[in-house]
């Protein structure tokens, strides 16, 4: 990614001055208001309806931005907020200079604003004599160093790395230098699969070789990008490489305007997940992977190849062995010790292992210092640095999980991650992100907007603000125009065994199983089933391929397909059975027969037993609170409107809402869940009805 020595901000002086606040304000907000207004230019350029709920939004953004304010805006399916905050966002950006950076959760999203948001932005400003000066706004999207290649370092590996034995390798080389002078973006996914990860770790951009020094934007993609987002006007990132660049020290100086540029203004969509994002990006992860990918770029013992084999000594090869084994003994030992069978373990005493790649990865760093030293030419010196400091961040987060050095702030944790559960990650995050975000995101002396269909209890956003250090800021509350009560039917079953009956087999066995097959069958189009466990989608992904098979297509989150693959799949199947849990509550965007049916498995709260969840109950069983009441049961609220958000996409959407949790009938908690629902017309059933 996008480092802290890589100054990405942008390369230009604006071409004028900002204008005087008081022209800006009544300007922006001005040209918002007729946009947006009844017969509007929405309306007389595009034949848009006017959407009341979209205006109020639209006039929010226009004086926030205007005035360098928060704001909060939870906006309801159908509002409309992409064009509410990417409209005035434009105006505001082209005629002050300053850059809008619009990030978003879901890569769904990212690609309907950039292929279809912006398109409808710019036809609108040509079209409007009043907005032809707007028309000609630059967009760039911002993606990791990683995914881009190097001109100078492909030069570089077809120069060194001409003795590789490996034919898969050498193919790999000769695929990116025939693809090099062809690719317009020099992004990873134009190639496709087949690329050797290790081909590509030697030709991408992240490290510090690829500067302004040894490349330039007419032979190099990344630098190419990075000028396209020094004159863009929008810039359009997602939420995990945002708060990557942030947690890197992207936002420069406390006190200086600005989140990730000078003097830019910034829009959150899909807010609701901002708290876990940063949760995620303000802690540490280092993997058994990740340690070991970085020691055999310098020396991989096996094939006698890597950095130092070519510009190290023997006894360089020989530390890089001997902490190659070290690390190796140190992960198993995790594994054998804490995740046996368990997949993850809170760590709670300091010193909970003898830390043996203390000292190898210590003496190793040492010596890339001496060859740092020594090292005259450029290049090399900027090489052995990039190795410097990665071994370096991994060798102080190791050091900090073995002592637990953040507790009682952050909570530590070991866990097995990746396809088949294989690598050991120690990781760490805070239990308390607001403070940071406030810091990081509403000290910058700029507008932060922060918008999704759920960031309210229903009456308001004080817990929201609380997640995000956002006090103070405004708010607004607009609700989904659509007629839930015509378009959307609403079922909850009445006698769904308990959640304790799991562990007798009942949902596998008998009554989950039957319901659900008899709900798919009972719709012409496709239905989404929304899970709490990847037990259940597998479980049900077997029964139903085996069903359905040659009626209707079956997509479920198993691993080896992306999401975004599956939801297209999904998407033109037309009547298949789409089964995903957490990430398939949210984004999921199927408008049409293609999605006539939700089906809600379980009320998704969240597993108590996650160390992070588990810590942040504990702290606040501590201040005396209720951990259910104030963070087990509003998290599930948020995700449960989520996911029943996934129905109705359009006016003239209709489908069919089905929660098969009798909780929400039995439970005190349950009436919070009914008051969620669209609309109060809910139908019992039983299995014995149906």
């Amino acid at each position: 990614m996008i480092g802290l020595n890589d100054n990405f901000h942008p390369q230009k002086t604006p071409a004028r001055a900002l204008l005087p606040a008081a022209e800006i304000d009544v300007a922006g907000v001005e040209l918002t208001a007729k946009i947006f207004a009844q017969n509007g230019f929405l309306h007389s350029a595009l034949a848009l309806q006017n959407r009341p709920q979209q205006a109020a939004m639209a006039d929010a953004v226009a004086h926030a931005v205007a005035g360098d304010s928060p704001l909060l805006v939870e906006a309801g399916t159908g509002v409309g907020k992409s064009l509410a905050y990417l409209l005035p966002g434009l105006i505001h950006a082209v005629r002050n200079a300053r850059q809008l950076v619009v990030s978003t959760h879901t890569i769904p999203l990212q690609e309907q604003i950039q292929n279809s948001d912006l398109k409808l932005c710019r036809t609108l400003f040509e079209k409007i004599p009043a907005l032809q000066k707007f028309a000609g706004f630059k967009t760039a999207l911002l993606v990791g160093k990683a995914n881009y290649l190097c001109a100078t370092r492909l030069a570089k590996a077809i120069e060194q790395h001409t003795e590789l034995i490996d034919s898969d390798e050498q193919a790999s080389l000769r695929r990116i230098r025939e693809w090099a002078p062809t690719t317009q973006t020099g992004l990873r996914e134009e190639l496709g699969a087949g690329i050797s990860p290790e081909v590509w770790d030697w030709v991408n951009a992240d490290s510090s070789v690829c500067n302004t020094r040894n490349c330039n934007p007419a032979t190099c993609p990344y630098q190419r990008a990075r000028a396209r987002i020094a004159e863009a006007n929008i810039v359009i990132v997602n939420h995990s490489l945002l708060f990557s660049l942030i947690a890197a020290g992207a936002s420069g100086k406390a006190g200086a305007r600005g989140v990730l540029f000078p003097s830019d203004f910034v829009v959150l969509d899909e807010a609701h997940r901002i708290p876990a994002c940063a949760t995620d990006h303000f802690g540490s992860a280092v993997s058994a992977y990740a340690l070991d990918k970085q020691l055999k770029m310098l020396w991989n013992p096996k094939r006698n190849r890597g950095f130092l084999s070519v510009y190290g000594k023997q006894h360089d090869q020989r530390l890089i062995a001997e902490t190659l084994i070290e690390s190796e003994f140190f992960f198993n030992e995790i594994e054998r010790r804490f995740l046996d069978p368990q997949k993850i373990r809170r760590l709670r005493e300091p010193n909970w292992i003898e830390n043996r790649l203390n000292l190898p990865l210590q003496k190793l760093i040492t010596r890339l210092t001496e060859l740092f030293a020594t090292e005259t030419a450029k290049q090399r010196k900027e090489e052995i640095d990039d190795f410097r400091r990665r071994l370096a961040a991994i060798h102080g987060a190791i050091n900090d999980a073995v002592a637990l050095a953040d507790v009682p702030d952050s909570v530590y944790w070991v866990e097995r991650t990746g396809v088949r559960a294989k690598n050991i990650v120690l990781q760490s995050a805070p239990l308390d992100v607001s403070g940071i975000l406030r810091e990081k995101l509403f000290e910058r002396k700029t507008s932060v907007v922060m918008t999704s269909a759920t960031l309210s209890n229903g009456v308001d956003m004080e817990r929201f603000k609380t997640q995000t250090g956002s006090a103070g800021s405004d708010e607004l509350i607009e609700l989904s125009p659509f007629d839930y009560k015509k378009n959307m039917q609403i079922f909850v079953a009445a006698d769904a065994p308990a959640p304790d009956a799991r562990n007798a087999g009942v949902r596998e066995s008998g009554w989950f199983l039957d319901v659900i097959e008899f709900l798919i069958q009972r719709v012409a189009g496709g239905t989404l089933v929304l899970c709490t466990s990847h037990r259940d989608v597998k479980n049900f992904a077997e029964q139903f391929s085996a069903t359905f098979a040659g009626k209707r297509p079956v997509f479920a989150q198993l691993g080896g397909t992306s999401r975004s693959d599956l939801v297209a799949r999904f998407k033109a199947a037309g009547n298949g059975v789409l089964i995903g849990t957490d990430s398939f509550w949210t984004g999921v965007d199927v408008p049409g027969p293609a999605l006539s049916q939700v089906i809600v498995v379980r009320l998704p709260f969240a597993a108590p037993s996650h160390p992070v969840t588990e810590a942040r109950a504990e702290k606040l069983t501590q201040e005396g609170k209720n951990p259910f009441a104030e963070m087990t049961l509003p998290d599930a609220l948020i995700q449960f409107r989520q996911g029943i958000g996934r129905l109705i996409r359009k006016t003239d959407d209709s489908g069919r809402l089905v929660i098969l949790d009798s909780r929400m009938l039995t439970k005190t908690y349950g009436r919070q869940f009914v008051a969620a629902l669209p609309h109060e017309k809910i139908t019992r059933f039983t299995r014995a009805n149906m």
